[in-house]
């Protein structure tokens, strides 16, 4: 990782060429850096700009990989691959593709033993741009929180200008690295905790899983003022600038932890995940899209549901590694002559639904059909396949068992399209997409809370089939989301005696398939008894197929142990048990 900052909040400082300069040169110490392009902390910190900027690329960090944008060379980690190394990327390949939802063939970096949650030397480059991008976006906000105290502001005359809203700013930059603490938790369990007080020459230290998810809740409730004594407060719902992060992104932080808690080994904290859930649903402030397809495309800056986008914009916020990835890694270019992918034919060919994602939808549902491209004769709209190109067949691999690069043998998953709703081209062009990855829905939320319900957190089983049930009809488009054109004659419910925790395992995969949350879904205790009795969260390798069915007995389990602190390259496995091997059909 870089221990500077380059162009935005860089403390950039030539001490070396101080300690060598001559005595007859001591002018020379009176300029600026003479490369414009070079910032130091006193240009940055001069002006309100500067602290936005540096603000901003808190957030960008999580999108973005440099400073020119479309991989220009200029990226934030050093001697790594813009287009691979971008976050939104890296988690597809750390949270989906070593899951039942998806594969890819490419064998760059390592990518086919992903497939397998085989982690050796050939990904290390995966697991160490994950870990890297989250430490540097910890970096930047560390920076930030450095720089933006009364004091400095107050020195640096910029307090009547940024005074009002410092403590409003701060909590931001508390609330991406709390994010971030979040993430390390669940992928890499003991980890360093830095924050703002560390200093460059302190070494860091490991915490333990527990400490690290312990200072990421006490951070995330100061943030959203239910922690008393804190300063740093998030703006209220939906009163901050679009893409800034408000209380209800707290909120849906902490149910998101605590509903994995006892997982991690953090104690049983159901009652927690219930209560923060519900918070994000009762205020209202994000409620469900009126129509589930609207929320992934590029004009998805104008969907209510998103409560934190990662803004991506085809013209001034440009990289292969984010939403770009989600559309032109999951078609080819003969899909465009098929319906509008938003790509042109820019498309790789690359990643495909496994069956076990497709066999999650009623097959009267999966099938494209080019006179309904958008699948408004569906019943579940999220069923989002391509299934029409020449010799397309749904099962990955051939009939020697073996893994091909042929693009038909899979489908293709097609719910991401660089395209508004009303099918139009975006103003930016096909050369990069314009769409904002929705980090946290408030659909999350519901889920969250309809299962913490059934874990005992809470609430009554009547709360929670009403909450699946709204999901599943805003899905089938029935009932109070029936719209003309659209049909809606299907209900999406189910009956009191169809909903447990597998079905809601299930519901998830169909939900949020592609949006990172499929393997720490999967994940069970990895030390603790089997899922089966009740410790963690249930982990079902067999999903049943909709509408209404569920498993006649417990499916296979499996564990998804995260990468040993010791050695983020060091081999761990895990199988998945469905016809005697993870990535078979």
């Amino acid at each position: 990782m870089k221990k500077y900052i380059k162009r935005i909040a860089g403390a950039i400082v030539a001490a070396a060429a101080l300690m060598t300069v001559s005595p007859a040169c001591t002018s020379d110490l009176d300029t600026m850096p003479l490369d414009d392009n070079q910032l130091v902390s006193q240009q940055v910190y001069s002006t309100s700009d500067g602290y936005m900027g540096v603000l901003a690329k808190c957030y960008a960090s999580l999108i973005l990989t440099g400073q020119q944008g479309g991989d220009g060379g200029n990226g934030d980690l050093e001697g790594a691959n813009e287009g691979y190394s971008g976050y939104v990327r890296l988690l597809f390949y750390m949270q989906e593709l070593c899951t039942d939802n998806f594969l890819m063939p490419s064998s760059s970096n390592g990518l086919r033993r992903c497939l397998n949650c085989d982690w050796d030397a050939s990904n290390a480059a995966v697991v160490k741009w994950t870990y890297q991008r989250l430490y540097m976006a910890i970096a930047y906000c560390n920076e930030f929180l450095r720089e933006c105290t009364p004091d400095k502001l107050q020195s640096r005359g910029l307090w009547d200008e940024l005074g009002p809203k410092c403590n409003e700013y701060r909590a931001e930059a508390r609330m991406i690295r709390a994010y971030c603490y979040a993430q390390l938790v669940d992928m890499f369990a003991n980890v360093p905790i830095i924050d703002e007080s560390v200093g460059p020459k302190d070494l860091p230290v490991q915490f333990t899983r527990k400490e690290v998810f312990d200072y990421a809740v006490t951070e995330l409730m100061a943030i959203c003022g239910d922690e008393p004594g804190s300063d740093d407060i998030l703006a209220n719902p939906k009163s901050a600038l679009y893409g800034h992060v408000d209380k209800v992104a707290a909120w849906m932080q902490l149910s998101r932890l605590f509903l994995n808690a006892e997982t991690w080994g953090c104690g049983n904290r159901y009652a927690d995940a219930y209560k923060y859930a519900r918070k994000v649903i009762d205020s209202n402030a994000y409620p469900l899209a009126s129509d589930y397809r609207h929320i992934f495309l590029a004009d998805n800056n104008q969907c209510q549901e998103i409560i934190w986008p990662l803004v991506q914009d085809g013209l001034r916020a440009q990289s292969s590694a984010g939403t770009n990835f989600y559309v032109k890694a999951f078609v080819n270019g003969p899909m465009d002559e098929l319906y509008q992918t938003g790509v042109g034919s820019k498309g790789w060919g690359n990643v495909r639904a496994k069956t076990t994602l497709v066999d999650a939808f009623d097959p009267s549902d999966v099938m494209f059909d080019v006179n309904d491209t958008w699948g408004n004769n569906k019943a579940d709209k999220r069923a989002s396949f391509m299934t029409a190109l020449p010799n397309q067949v749904k099962e990955t691999w051939d009939e020697n068992d073996n893994m091909t690069s042929t693009y038909t043998r899979g489908y293709g998953y097609i719910k991401w399209r660089n395209v508004t709703k009303d099918d139009k081209i975006c103003p930016s062009g096909d050369t990069y997409t314009s769409i904002d990855f929705p980090l946290f829905r408030t659909a999350e939320a519901y889920m969250t809370a309809a299962e913490a319900i059934l874990r005992g957190g809470g609430g009554t089983p009547a709360e929670a089939l009403e909450l699946v049930n709204e999901i599943r009809e805003r899905a089938y488009m029935s009932d109070r989301y029936a719209r003309a054109g659209v049909r809606s004659d299907v209900s999406g419910k189910i009956s009191q005696n169809e909903l447990s925790l597998d079905f809601i395992l299930a519901e998830r995969q169909r939900e949020f398939a592609s949006e990172c949350l499929r393997r720490t879904d999967l994940t069970v205790s990895a030390n603790g008894p089997p899922a089966t009795t009740g410790t963690g969260r249930v982990a079902n390798a067999s999903a049943p197929t909709c509408p209404h069915s569920a498993p006649s007995s417990p499916s296979p389990r499996m564990s998804l142990p995260t990468i040993p602190p010791s050695s983020r390259t060091t081999a761990i496995r895990a199988l998945w048990q469905n016809n005697g091997s993870f990535h078979h059909p």
